[in-house]
Order: structure tokens, then C-alpha cells, then sequence
């Protein structure tokens, strides 16, 4: 059979499939079920006669999405926010796996342009990070304590200002998105020069293992989950973009779905990032450098695993 002939044959089916999918219709468990059941011959057909076709990528996609609806109707935790960050969230980031790649290369790029910058560019740190703050970090390194800007304050107000803080910052980085993508670049960009200049400049004076201490006890869960929501934008701007075989708005709409779904699952290490930088950073000159490393290296190892290997645990688990 031709794949176009193949196509008009199934079209109505599987918008019918689409209804379901994205709630237009409402299917028991037992019909759900049974359109899984179609649709992964369907699947199947077109992967032996049209493997290299648009077809597969449509056919694979509805698949996934309605495995999804029926494991959750099977598994319906009593505890819906338990499932959705132990299940969902890392099913969707695996998915979409490679917008984080995109949004870390570029992280890493920009970071490396914000140090390049700063090491031959004298008035480059002043330009990005104003005159009033370098002169300030400047008299906090003579008086002994380069990163005393975080004892300012109390603990509550600054963990409150700054989680806010840290928030509207994301959410910027997110919702951007819309616009194709380049303003999440650009806040992106604008965000990891700042912090690359930053740390060289703590390195020009001699006190780059103290800004360590001082910057990354939070920096290490508030800085990774800025590029999680990075790359909730990049997902947000190629629904727009690059709609496949859907509508452009209805590939918004999934686009828009997937990605509030992975920026929500942010939101936890953003907050706890504020707890670290109110009622913990404020501390870590005076504290042991053994408890510093640990709590860095503890915080990075845990948003990592959870974003990183944690998406591919669940994959497999529930495709075997």
C-alpha cells in the first residue's frame, strides 16, 4: 500500500486519537487501551514500509502520548505531586533531552565569552556588572570577606528576595520562548557572560576558592535550574517554529504543556537554592572547607542526577 493511500486510510482514526490525547474526548481505560492497541499496529506498519517517513515520527508520538495517559490511569498515585515529580517531569525531560544539550553548550559557550572578556578587557567587568557593585566587592575583599554581600540583610528577607528573585529570572528565561526562542537566548546569554566575567574577576584578585565557597554553595542548584528553564524556552520556541505533522497551534499547545511541565519541576531546587543563599552562604567563610565542597558537591550531584540520569531510569523502567 502507498503511504499516502496508507494515510487517507487511517486519518480519521487517528484524529480521533488526538481528540483523546489531548482531551476533547473522554475515553475509559478500557478504550484508551484499545486505541494504544491500533495504534502500535499502525505504528508498526509504517515503520517496515515508510521507516524513513514524517509518518513514523506522527505514529511514535501519539503512541508515547497515550502510553502515558493509560499508565497514569492504571497508576493514579494518591499522591498526584509524588507522581508528577517522580514520574512525569523526568519522562518529558528525557523526551525532550536535547534542548538541554542545546541550552547547556550554550551555557558553557557564554560562560567562556564572559571569562575571555573579562581577562582582556579591563573595563569589561565594570560594564556588566556596574561600577557600584565592583567597587563594593572591591572594599569587601580589603576588609577580609569577598563575598560579604550576602550577610546583608536577614536570613528570612534574603532568602525571600532572592527565591523571588531567582523566579522572575526563570520564568523570564521560559516564557521568552515564545518569541522563537531568541529571548530565552538572549536572557540566557545576558545571564552566563555576567557570571563568567563575575568569577574571573574574583580570580584577578586573588580569591577565586572564596567566591567559590561564597557563590556556589546555591549557585550549583540555582545556576543548573536556570538552564533547565533555558531549555524549557528552546522547547517552547520550536513548538512555534517547527510544528512536524501538527497544526502550528496545536504544536503549541503541546510545546506550551511539556515545557510548564518541566519548568515546574525547577521550581523545587530554585526555591531550596534560596533557602542555601539565605540562611547557609552567608556562612561559608567561617565555615569548614570539608562542609562547603560537600554541600556543593551534594546539591550539583543531586539536580544532576535528577535532570540528567534520573529521566533515563524511568524511560527504561517503563519500557521494557
Amino acid at each position: 500500500m502507498r503511504e499516502v493511500a496508507f494515510i487517507k486510510q487511517n486519518k480519521e482514526k487517528w484524529l480521533d486519537f488526538e481528540q483523546a490525547i489531548f482531551g476533547k474526548s473522554i475515553k475509559n481505560p478500557d478504550e484508551m487501551a484499545s486505541l494504544y492497541i491500533h495504534l502500535v499496529n499502525d505504528l508498526s506498519y509504517a515503520q517496515t514500509y515508510y521507516p524513513k517517513s514524517k509518518t513514523v515520527v506522527y505514529l511514535n508520538y501519539l503512541a508515547s502520548q497515550i502510553y502515558q495517559k493509560i499508565y497514569k490511569t492504571k497508576r493514579e498515585e494518591k499522591n498526584r505531586f509524588v507522581y508528577f515529580y517522580k514520574t512525569e517531569v523526568p519522562l518529558l525531560v528525557y523526551q525532550y533531552k536535547r534542548y538541554l544539550l542545546y541550552a547547556f553548550v550554550l551555557f558553557f559557550a557564554c560562560v567562556g565569552i564572559g571569562v575571555v572578556s573579562a581577562k582582556y578587557d579591563d573595563n569589561f567587568v565594570r560594564l556588566i556588572l556596574g561600577d557600584h557593585y565592583v567597587n563594593m566587592t572591591l572594599e569587601n575583599i580589603k576588609d577580609g570577606n569577598p563575598v560579604a554581600v550576602y550577610k546583608l540583610g536577614s536570613n528570612w528577607g534574603g532568602f525571600i528576595a532572592i527565591t523571588l528573585n531567582n523566579l522572575y529570572v526563570g520564568f523570564r528565561c521560559y516564557v521568552y520562548g515564545i518569541f522563537g526562542g531568541i529571548g530565552t537566548f538572549w536572557v540566557l546569554i545576558q545571564n552566563c557572560i555576567m557570571l563568567g566575567s563575575f568569577q574571573y574577576f574574583f580570580y584577578q584578585q586573588g580569591v577565586f576558592w572564596e567566591s567559590v565557597q561564597g557563590i556556589w554553595i546555591h549557585g550549583s542548584m540555582e545556576i543548573f535550574a536556570i538552564v533547565i528553564e533555558a531549555a524549557c524556552g528552546f522547547i517552547l520556541g520550536a513548538s512555534i517554529l517547527f510544528p512536524r505533522t501538527f497544526s502550528r497551534l496545536n504544536s503549541f499547545k503541546i510545546g506550551f504543556k511539556d515545557s510548564l511541565k518541566i519548568f515546574l519541576g525547577t521550581v523545587p531546587f530554585t526555591i531550596a537554592a534560596g533557602i542555601l543563599e539565605g540562611f547557609v552562604t552567608r556562612y561559608s567563610l567561617e565555615m569548614p572547607n570539608w562542609l562547603n565542597v560537600f554541600i556543593i558537591l551534594s546539591t550539583l550531584s543531586f539536580i544532576s542526577f535528577y535532570f540528567l540520569i534520573y529521566p533515563t531510569i524511568v524511560h527504561k523502567k517503563l519500557n521494557k
